[in-house]
Protein backbone atom coordinates (compact mmCIF):
# COMPACT_ATOMS: atom_id res chain seq x y z
CA UNK A 1 0.00 0.00 0.00
CA UNK A 2 1.24 3.48 -0.84
CA UNK A 3 1.73 5.89 2.05
CA UNK A 4 0.61 8.67 -0.25
CA UNK A 5 -2.96 7.34 -0.32
CA UNK A 6 -3.39 8.07 3.36
CA UNK A 7 -5.03 11.38 4.13
CA UNK A 8 -4.73 11.32 7.87
CA UNK A 9 -1.55 11.64 9.91
CA UNK A 10 -2.71 14.66 11.84
CA UNK A 11 -0.70 13.42 14.76
CA UNK A 12 2.62 14.52 16.23
CA UNK A 13 1.80 18.16 16.14
CA UNK A 14 1.63 20.64 18.88
CA UNK A 15 1.71 24.39 19.12
CA UNK A 16 1.24 27.29 21.45
CA UNK A 17 -1.81 29.49 21.23
CA UNK A 18 -2.62 32.25 23.65
CA UNK A 19 -5.94 33.94 24.18
CA UNK A 20 -8.22 35.94 26.39
CA UNK A 21 -11.50 35.21 28.04
CA UNK A 22 -11.66 38.40 30.06
CA UNK A 23 -15.26 39.20 30.89
CA UNK A 24 -16.88 41.30 28.20
CA UNK A 25 -19.39 43.78 29.53
CA UNK A 26 -19.89 45.63 26.27
CA UNK A 27 -18.61 44.45 22.93
CA UNK A 28 -17.04 47.15 20.83
CA UNK A 29 -16.74 47.52 17.09
CA UNK A 30 -13.43 45.70 16.71
CA UNK A 31 -12.97 46.84 13.13
CA UNK A 32 -13.26 50.48 14.17
CA UNK A 33 -10.87 50.01 17.07
CA UNK A 34 -8.24 48.39 14.88
CA UNK A 35 -8.68 50.79 11.96
CA UNK A 36 -8.27 53.95 14.03
CA UNK A 37 -5.41 55.97 12.43
CA UNK A 38 -4.19 56.83 15.92
CA UNK A 39 -2.87 53.29 16.23
CA UNK A 40 -0.12 54.07 13.72
CA UNK A 41 0.52 50.47 12.81
CA UNK A 42 3.81 49.72 11.09
CA UNK A 43 3.73 49.52 7.30
CA UNK A 44 3.76 45.73 7.08
CA UNK A 45 1.20 45.08 9.80
CA UNK A 46 -2.04 43.99 8.16
CA UNK A 47 -5.68 44.07 9.23
CA UNK A 48 -8.21 41.67 7.74
CA UNK A 49 -11.88 40.93 8.15
CA UNK A 50 -14.28 38.08 7.34
CA UNK A 51 -14.93 37.17 3.71
CA UNK A 52 -11.49 38.33 2.58
CA UNK A 53 -8.61 36.15 1.39
CA UNK A 54 -6.28 37.83 3.87
CA UNK A 55 -8.61 36.95 6.74
CA UNK A 56 -8.69 33.31 5.69
CA UNK A 57 -4.91 33.29 5.47
CA UNK A 58 -4.63 34.73 8.97
CA UNK A 59 -7.14 32.39 10.62
CA UNK A 60 -7.22 29.06 8.74
CA UNK A 61 -6.57 26.23 11.18
CA UNK A 62 -4.98 22.81 10.97
CA UNK A 63 -8.09 21.29 12.54
CA UNK A 64 -11.58 22.71 12.22
CA UNK A 65 -12.97 20.66 15.10
CA UNK A 66 -14.47 23.05 17.68
CA UNK A 67 -12.55 26.06 16.34
CA UNK A 68 -12.50 29.62 17.66
CA UNK A 69 -14.43 32.25 15.73
CA UNK A 70 -13.27 35.77 14.89
CA UNK A 71 -14.67 39.12 13.82
CA UNK A 72 -11.27 40.47 12.79
CA UNK A 73 -7.63 39.51 12.41
CA UNK A 74 -4.40 41.41 12.74
CA UNK A 75 -0.96 40.28 11.61
CA UNK A 76 1.59 42.41 13.48
CA UNK A 77 4.93 42.94 11.80
CA UNK A 78 6.75 44.30 14.85
CA UNK A 79 7.00 43.66 18.55
CA UNK A 80 5.82 47.23 19.18
CA UNK A 81 2.61 46.45 17.35
CA UNK A 82 2.07 43.35 19.49
CA UNK A 83 2.28 45.61 22.53
CA UNK A 84 -0.26 47.99 21.00
CA UNK A 85 -2.63 45.12 20.24
CA UNK A 86 -2.53 43.78 23.79
CA UNK A 87 -3.16 47.26 25.20
CA UNK A 88 -6.05 47.87 22.79
CA UNK A 89 -7.58 44.51 23.61
CA UNK A 90 -7.30 45.15 27.34
CA UNK A 91 -8.78 48.64 27.22
CA UNK A 92 -11.66 47.60 24.94
CA UNK A 93 -12.45 44.19 26.46
CA UNK A 94 -11.65 42.40 23.20
CA UNK A 95 -10.99 38.67 23.68
CA UNK A 96 -8.22 37.34 21.46
CA UNK A 97 -6.14 34.36 20.48
CA UNK A 98 -2.52 34.74 19.38
CA UNK A 99 -1.21 31.96 17.14
CA UNK A 100 1.97 31.00 15.32
CA UNK A 101 1.19 27.97 13.16
CA UNK A 102 -2.48 27.53 14.20
CA UNK A 103 -1.96 23.84 14.92
CA UNK A 104 -3.29 23.79 18.48
CA UNK A 105 -6.15 21.34 18.86
CA UNK A 106 -7.31 21.59 22.45
CA UNK A 107 -11.06 22.14 22.38
CA UNK A 108 -10.67 25.01 24.85
CA UNK A 109 -9.75 27.32 21.96
CA UNK A 110 -13.35 26.92 20.82
CA UNK A 111 -14.44 28.96 23.83
CA UNK A 112 -13.39 32.07 21.93
CA UNK A 113 -16.47 33.39 20.16
CA UNK A 114 -16.23 36.36 17.79
CA UNK A 115 -12.87 37.43 19.09
CA UNK A 116 -9.72 38.90 17.58
CA UNK A 117 -7.19 36.69 15.80
CA UNK A 118 -3.60 37.77 16.36
CA UNK A 119 -1.64 36.10 13.58
CA UNK A 120 2.07 36.08 14.42
CA UNK A 121 3.27 34.76 11.06
CA UNK A 122 5.04 38.00 10.11
CA UNK A 123 7.32 37.77 13.16
CA UNK A 124 9.53 35.29 11.37
CA UNK A 125 13.14 36.32 11.95
CA UNK A 126 15.73 33.55 12.23
CA UNK A 127 19.25 34.04 13.62
CA UNK A 128 21.95 31.44 14.25
CA UNK A 129 24.88 32.38 16.47
CA UNK A 130 27.59 29.81 15.75
CA UNK A 131 29.88 31.10 18.47
CA UNK A 132 27.26 30.84 21.19
CA UNK A 133 25.63 27.78 19.59
CA UNK A 134 22.18 29.32 19.71
CA UNK A 135 19.17 29.76 17.45
CA UNK A 136 16.76 32.68 17.84
CA UNK A 137 13.37 32.60 16.13
CA UNK A 138 10.15 34.56 16.06
CA UNK A 139 6.72 32.98 16.68
CA UNK A 140 5.95 32.94 12.96
CA UNK A 141 8.85 30.60 12.17
CA UNK A 142 7.73 27.09 11.34
CA UNK A 143 9.79 23.97 11.86
CA UNK A 144 10.52 23.44 8.18
CA UNK A 145 12.10 26.89 7.92
CA UNK A 146 14.92 26.09 10.34
CA UNK A 147 15.84 22.51 9.44
CA UNK A 148 18.25 23.22 6.59
CA UNK A 149 19.66 26.40 8.11
CA UNK A 150 20.54 24.77 11.42
CA UNK A 151 21.95 21.67 9.71
CA UNK A 152 24.08 23.73 7.32
CA UNK A 153 25.54 25.56 10.32
CA UNK A 154 26.55 22.19 11.78
CA UNK A 155 23.90 21.94 14.47
CA UNK A 156 20.69 20.18 15.45
CA UNK A 157 17.61 21.19 17.45
CA UNK A 158 14.88 18.83 18.58
CA UNK A 159 11.64 20.05 16.97
CA UNK A 160 9.00 17.35 17.17
CA UNK A 161 7.93 15.17 14.25
CA UNK A 162 6.12 17.44 11.78
CA UNK A 163 7.42 20.35 9.74
CA UNK A 164 4.52 22.79 9.82
CA UNK A 165 3.92 23.94 13.42
CA UNK A 166 5.55 27.01 14.92
CA UNK A 167 8.91 26.26 16.52
CA UNK A 168 8.01 28.33 19.57
CA UNK A 169 4.54 26.83 19.78
CA UNK A 170 5.93 23.31 19.89
CA UNK A 171 8.40 24.31 22.59
CA UNK A 172 6.21 26.17 25.05
CA UNK A 173 4.17 23.12 26.02
CA UNK A 174 7.41 21.19 26.53
CA UNK A 175 8.46 20.11 23.07
CA UNK A 176 8.59 16.32 22.91
CA UNK A 177 10.06 14.38 20.03
CA UNK A 178 12.20 11.49 18.91
CA UNK A 179 15.37 12.91 20.47
CA UNK A 180 14.30 13.22 24.12
CA UNK A 181 16.73 10.44 24.97
CA UNK A 182 19.66 12.44 23.60
CA UNK A 183 18.68 16.07 24.15
CA UNK A 184 15.65 16.16 26.43
CA UNK A 185 12.69 18.43 25.77
CA UNK A 186 12.78 21.57 23.64
CA UNK A 187 12.28 23.61 26.81
CA UNK A 188 15.48 22.10 28.15
CA UNK A 189 17.27 23.92 25.33
CA UNK A 190 15.33 27.16 25.77
CA UNK A 191 17.73 29.93 26.82
CA UNK A 192 15.45 32.96 26.94
CA UNK A 193 12.30 34.55 25.54
CA UNK A 194 10.92 38.00 24.94
CA UNK A 195 7.31 38.11 26.06
CA UNK A 196 4.52 40.70 25.92
CA UNK A 197 2.55 40.34 29.13
CA UNK A 198 -1.01 41.26 30.05
CA UNK A 199 -0.07 44.77 31.18
CA UNK A 200 1.20 45.56 27.70
CA UNK A 201 4.90 45.56 28.43
CA UNK A 202 7.65 43.44 26.94
CA UNK A 203 10.30 41.80 29.05
CA UNK A 204 12.95 39.11 28.88
CA UNK A 205 12.64 35.87 30.78
CA UNK A 206 15.51 33.46 31.38
CA UNK A 207 17.11 31.55 34.22
CA UNK A 208 18.70 34.83 35.37
CA UNK A 209 15.98 37.35 34.55
CA UNK A 210 12.37 36.90 35.65
CA UNK A 211 13.39 33.35 36.50
CA UNK A 212 10.09 32.40 38.13
CA UNK A 213 8.14 33.40 35.03
CA UNK A 214 10.67 31.53 32.88
CA UNK A 215 10.01 28.43 34.97
CA UNK A 216 6.30 28.65 34.17
CA UNK A 217 6.81 29.44 30.50
CA UNK A 218 8.65 26.14 30.13
CA UNK A 219 5.62 23.88 30.16
CA UNK A 220 2.68 26.28 30.44
CA UNK A 221 3.87 29.13 28.25
CA UNK A 222 0.57 29.89 26.52
CA UNK A 223 -0.85 31.20 29.78
CA UNK A 224 1.41 34.17 30.45
CA UNK A 225 1.71 36.31 27.34
CA UNK A 226 2.73 36.45 23.70
CA UNK A 227 6.26 35.26 22.98
CA UNK A 228 7.82 37.52 20.35
CA UNK A 229 11.15 35.69 20.13
CA UNK A 230 12.86 32.70 21.69
CA UNK A 231 16.49 31.62 21.85
CA UNK A 232 17.49 27.96 22.00
CA UNK A 233 20.73 26.11 22.49
CA UNK A 234 21.60 23.95 19.48
CA UNK A 235 23.73 20.81 19.45
CA UNK A 236 26.66 19.68 17.31
CA UNK A 237 25.64 17.04 14.78
CA UNK A 238 26.05 13.42 15.82
CA UNK A 239 27.12 10.62 13.47
CA UNK A 240 28.15 13.23 10.88
CA UNK A 241 24.56 14.42 10.81
CA UNK A 242 23.14 11.12 9.55
CA UNK A 243 20.23 9.11 10.95
CA UNK A 244 19.16 5.55 10.17
CA UNK A 245 15.42 5.39 9.49
CA UNK A 246 13.11 2.54 8.57
CA UNK A 247 9.45 2.54 7.51
CA UNK A 248 7.49 -0.70 7.93
CA UNK A 249 3.88 -1.83 7.48
CA UNK A 250 2.47 -4.68 9.55
CA UNK A 251 -0.81 -6.20 8.34
CA UNK A 252 -3.45 -7.17 10.90
CA UNK A 253 -2.16 -10.74 11.28
CA UNK A 254 1.31 -9.49 12.27
CA UNK A 255 0.46 -6.68 14.67
CA UNK A 256 0.49 -8.80 17.84
CA UNK A 257 4.02 -9.97 17.09
CA UNK A 258 5.05 -6.38 16.45
CA UNK A 259 3.54 -5.19 19.73
CA UNK A 260 5.37 -7.92 21.64
CA UNK A 261 8.65 -6.90 20.01
CA UNK A 262 8.15 -3.26 20.96
CA UNK A 263 7.24 -4.23 24.52
CA UNK A 264 10.76 -5.59 24.96
CA UNK A 265 12.04 -2.00 24.85
CA UNK A 266 9.92 -0.91 27.81
CA UNK A 267 12.22 0.83 30.28
CA UNK A 268 15.31 0.01 28.22
CA UNK A 269 15.09 1.82 24.90
CA UNK A 270 18.51 3.20 23.91
CA UNK A 271 18.79 6.99 23.90
CA UNK A 272 19.68 6.94 20.19
CA UNK A 273 16.48 5.13 19.19
CA UNK A 274 12.82 6.15 18.82
CA UNK A 275 9.67 4.94 17.11
CA UNK A 276 6.21 5.90 15.94
CA UNK A 277 3.48 3.30 15.36
CA UNK A 278 0.18 4.23 13.73
CA UNK A 279 -2.91 2.12 13.17
CA UNK A 280 -4.84 3.06 10.04
CA UNK A 281 -7.41 1.49 7.75
CA UNK A 282 -6.13 0.00 4.50
CA UNK A 283 -8.92 0.23 1.91
CA UNK A 284 -7.02 -2.05 -0.46
CA UNK A 285 -7.59 -5.07 1.79
CA UNK A 286 -10.42 -3.76 3.97
CA UNK A 287 -8.49 -4.17 7.22
CA UNK A 288 -6.51 -2.27 9.80
CA UNK A 289 -2.74 -2.22 9.63
CA UNK A 290 0.10 -0.66 11.58
CA UNK A 291 2.50 1.70 9.88
CA UNK A 292 5.63 2.30 11.88
CA UNK A 293 8.84 4.29 11.62
CA UNK A 294 11.96 3.74 13.71
CA UNK A 295 15.15 5.75 13.85
CA UNK A 296 18.61 5.32 15.27
CA UNK A 297 21.27 8.01 15.59
CA UNK A 298 24.44 6.08 14.86
CA UNK A 299 26.05 3.65 12.42
CA UNK A 300 23.68 1.44 10.43
CA UNK A 301 25.22 -1.73 11.84
CA UNK A 302 24.40 -0.59 15.37
CA UNK A 303 20.92 0.43 14.28
CA UNK A 304 20.14 -2.96 12.78
CA UNK A 305 21.42 -4.72 15.88
CA UNK A 306 19.33 -2.59 18.24
CA UNK A 307 16.23 -2.77 16.03
CA UNK A 308 16.56 -6.50 15.32
CA UNK A 309 13.48 -7.53 17.38
CA UNK A 310 11.36 -5.44 14.99
CA UNK A 311 13.27 -5.84 11.73
CA UNK A 312 13.50 -9.62 12.13
CA UNK A 313 9.70 -9.87 11.92
CA UNK A 314 10.11 -9.14 8.19
CA UNK A 315 6.80 -7.44 7.39
CA UNK A 316 5.76 -7.28 3.72
CA UNK A 317 6.74 -3.62 3.49
CA UNK A 318 10.08 -2.49 4.89
CA UNK A 319 12.23 0.35 3.54
CA UNK A 320 15.37 1.54 5.31
CA UNK A 321 17.84 4.32 4.58
CA UNK A 322 20.32 6.74 6.09
CA UNK A 323 19.22 10.37 5.82
CA UNK A 324 20.68 13.72 6.89
CA UNK A 325 19.12 14.92 10.14
CA UNK A 326 17.49 17.88 8.38
CA UNK A 327 15.66 15.53 5.99
CA UNK A 328 14.32 13.12 8.61
CA UNK A 329 10.92 14.73 9.15
CA UNK A 330 10.18 14.95 5.45
CA UNK A 331 11.38 11.39 4.77
CA UNK A 332 9.38 9.67 7.50
CA UNK A 333 6.56 7.56 6.07
CA UNK A 334 7.84 8.15 2.54
CA UNK A 335 7.77 11.92 2.86
CA UNK A 336 4.14 12.25 3.80
CA UNK A 337 4.56 15.72 5.29
CA UNK A 338 2.05 17.40 2.99
CA UNK A 339 -0.78 15.19 4.26
CA UNK A 340 0.36 15.62 7.85
CA UNK A 341 0.12 19.37 7.48
CA UNK A 342 -3.07 19.64 5.43
CA UNK A 343 -5.22 22.40 6.91
CA UNK A 344 -8.97 22.70 7.25
CA UNK A 345 -9.69 19.08 8.26
CA UNK A 346 -11.79 17.79 11.17
CA UNK A 347 -9.37 16.27 13.69
CA UNK A 348 -10.70 15.29 17.10
CA UNK A 349 -7.71 14.23 19.21
CA UNK A 350 -7.35 12.54 22.59
CA UNK A 351 -4.08 11.59 24.23
CA UNK A 352 -2.48 10.10 27.32
CA UNK A 353 1.12 9.55 28.45
CA UNK A 354 2.65 6.16 29.23
CA UNK A 355 5.81 5.08 31.02
CA UNK A 356 5.18 1.38 30.45
CA UNK A 357 4.80 -0.51 27.16
CA UNK A 358 2.07 -3.17 27.15
CA UNK A 359 1.51 -5.47 24.17
CA UNK A 360 -1.73 -6.73 25.75
CA UNK A 361 -3.05 -3.17 25.90
CA UNK A 362 -2.00 -2.47 22.33
CA UNK A 363 -3.81 -5.61 21.17
CA UNK A 364 -6.95 -4.33 22.88
CA UNK A 365 -6.73 -0.86 21.37
CA UNK A 366 -6.00 -2.31 17.93
CA UNK A 367 -9.06 -4.56 18.08
CA UNK A 368 -11.36 -1.77 19.25
CA UNK A 369 -10.09 0.64 16.60
CA UNK A 370 -10.44 -2.04 13.91
CA UNK A 371 -14.04 -2.59 14.95
CA UNK A 372 -14.68 1.14 14.69
CA UNK A 373 -13.35 1.13 11.13
CA UNK A 374 -15.67 -1.76 10.27
CA UNK A 375 -18.75 -0.19 11.82
CA UNK A 376 -18.18 3.41 10.74
CA UNK A 377 -16.89 3.77 7.15
CA UNK A 378 -17.10 7.54 7.52
CA UNK A 379 -14.32 7.41 10.09
CA UNK A 380 -11.82 5.37 8.12
CA UNK A 381 -9.50 8.33 7.71
CA UNK A 382 -8.91 8.26 11.49
CA UNK A 383 -5.77 6.95 13.16
CA UNK A 384 -4.45 5.62 16.45
CA UNK A 385 -0.85 6.36 17.31
CA UNK A 386 1.85 5.55 19.81
CA UNK A 387 4.93 7.76 19.98
CA UNK A 388 7.64 5.65 21.63
CA UNK A 389 10.55 7.75 22.83
CA UNK A 390 13.44 7.15 25.22
CA UNK A 391 13.72 9.63 28.07
CA UNK A 392 17.30 9.52 29.37
CA UNK A 393 18.16 13.19 28.78
CA UNK A 394 14.64 14.36 29.61
CA UNK A 395 14.62 12.44 32.91
CA UNK A 396 18.10 13.68 33.84
CA UNK A 397 16.75 17.22 34.31
CA UNK A 398 15.45 17.93 37.79
CA UNK A 399 11.68 17.62 37.97
CA UNK A 400 11.58 21.02 39.70
CA UNK A 401 13.62 22.78 37.00
CA UNK A 402 10.61 23.60 34.79
CA UNK A 403 6.83 23.54 34.92
CA UNK A 404 6.71 20.41 32.73
CA UNK A 405 5.58 17.56 35.03
CA UNK A 406 5.98 14.26 33.16
CA UNK A 407 9.69 13.53 32.79
CA UNK A 408 9.23 9.80 33.42
CA UNK A 409 7.13 9.44 30.26
CA UNK A 410 8.38 7.17 27.48
CA UNK A 411 5.35 7.20 25.19
CA UNK A 412 2.37 9.22 24.04
CA UNK A 413 -0.86 7.52 22.97
CA UNK A 414 -3.20 9.42 20.65
CA UNK A 415 -6.40 8.91 18.76
CA UNK A 416 -7.01 11.30 15.90
CA UNK A 417 -10.55 10.94 14.63
CA UNK A 418 -11.88 12.47 11.45
CA UNK A 419 -15.15 12.41 9.52
CA UNK A 420 -17.05 14.52 7.04
CA UNK A 421 -19.06 17.52 8.21
CA UNK A 422 -22.56 16.46 9.20
CA UNK A 423 -21.74 12.81 9.96
CA UNK A 424 -23.06 12.94 13.51
CA UNK A 425 -23.16 9.18 14.02
CA UNK A 426 -19.46 8.78 13.23
CA UNK A 427 -18.58 11.86 15.27
CA UNK A 428 -20.36 10.51 18.36
CA UNK A 429 -18.87 7.05 17.97
CA UNK A 430 -15.40 8.51 17.47
CA UNK A 431 -15.56 10.56 20.65
CA UNK A 432 -16.89 7.65 22.68
CA UNK A 433 -14.19 5.31 21.39
CA UNK A 434 -11.40 7.81 22.04
CA UNK A 435 -12.46 8.23 25.65
CA UNK A 436 -12.74 4.45 26.07
CA UNK A 437 -9.30 3.85 24.58
CA UNK A 438 -7.80 6.56 26.76
CA UNK A 439 -9.07 4.70 29.84
CA UNK A 440 -7.77 1.37 28.51
CA UNK A 441 -4.29 2.80 28.05
CA UNK A 442 -4.23 4.52 31.45
CA UNK A 443 -4.77 1.15 33.17
CA UNK A 444 -1.31 -0.10 32.14
CA UNK A 445 0.40 3.26 31.59
CA UNK A 446 2.54 3.03 34.71
CA UNK A 447 0.82 6.11 36.15
CA UNK A 448 -1.92 5.92 38.82
CA UNK A 449 -4.12 8.29 36.83
CA UNK A 450 -4.23 9.87 33.39
CA UNK A 451 -1.31 12.17 32.57
CA UNK A 452 -1.42 14.32 29.46
CA UNK A 453 1.22 16.35 27.61
CA UNK A 454 -0.34 19.82 27.48
CA UNK A 455 0.18 20.26 23.74
CA UNK A 456 -1.71 16.99 23.20
CA UNK A 457 -4.59 17.75 25.58
CA UNK A 458 -8.11 17.28 24.27
CA UNK A 459 -9.58 19.90 26.60
CA UNK A 460 -11.83 17.73 28.79
CA UNK A 461 -9.11 16.68 31.24
CA UNK A 462 -8.71 17.79 34.85
CA UNK A 463 -6.02 20.41 35.41
CA UNK A 464 -4.08 17.94 37.54
CA UNK A 465 -3.90 15.51 34.63
CA UNK A 466 -2.32 18.16 32.41
CA UNK A 467 -0.15 20.32 34.65
CA UNK A 468 0.42 17.99 37.61
CA UNK A 469 -0.91 18.50 41.11
CA UNK A 470 2.51 19.44 42.46
CA UNK A 471 3.05 22.15 39.84
CA UNK A 472 -0.35 23.83 40.03
CA UNK A 473 0.10 25.95 43.19
CA UNK A 474 3.16 27.67 41.75
CA UNK A 475 1.60 27.98 38.28
CA UNK A 476 -1.55 29.51 39.75
CA UNK A 477 0.58 32.02 41.63
CA UNK A 478 2.33 32.99 38.41
CA UNK A 479 -0.99 33.32 36.63
CA UNK A 480 -2.26 35.65 39.35
CA UNK A 481 0.90 37.75 39.09
CA UNK A 482 1.23 37.96 35.32
CA UNK A 483 -2.31 37.54 34.02
CA UNK A 484 -4.81 38.16 36.83
CA UNK A 485 -7.67 39.00 34.44
CA UNK A 486 -7.15 35.88 32.28
CA UNK A 487 -6.30 37.62 29.04
CA UNK A 488 -4.27 34.59 27.91
CA UNK A 489 -6.58 31.76 28.78
CA UNK A 490 -7.99 29.94 25.79
CA UNK A 491 -5.27 27.30 25.73
CA UNK A 492 -5.86 24.92 28.67
CA UNK A 493 -6.42 27.79 31.07
CA UNK A 494 -4.61 27.96 34.38
CA UNK A 495 -6.45 29.25 37.48
CA UNK A 496 -5.19 32.17 39.55
CA UNK A 497 -5.62 30.14 42.73
CA UNK A 498 -5.01 26.47 43.55
CA UNK A 499 -6.36 24.56 45.31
Amino acid sequence: MSFKKLLWLPLWLSLCVAGSDAAVVKRVDVKSVLSDPANKWSKKTTLSFPDSAAFIGATERWTIFNPPTYTAAISPATEKDVIKIVNLAASNNIPFLATGGRHGYTTTVGDLDNGLAIDLSLLNDIKINKGQKTLTVGPGVRVNEILDLVHKAGFFLQTGTAYCPSVIGVALGGGVGRFTGLYGLMIDDLVSVRIVTANGTVLEASKKTNADLFWGIRGAGANFGIITSATFNVHPLLNKGNIFTTDLIFPANMTSAFFKAVETYSGRMPAEMAGIAIQVYDPAVGQSQVMTNWIYVGPEADARRVLAPILDLRPPYAVSSNVPANKLINSTFSGFGAAVCQEGVIRDIYSVNVRNYSAVTWDKTFEKMARFFEDHPGGRGSALQYELYPNQAMASVSKDATAWPWRETTGYFQTSMTWEQGDTATANAAGALSRELRDVVVATSGYPDATIFVNYAHGDEKLENIYGKDKLPRLAGLKKTWDPTHMFSFNNRLPTQYP
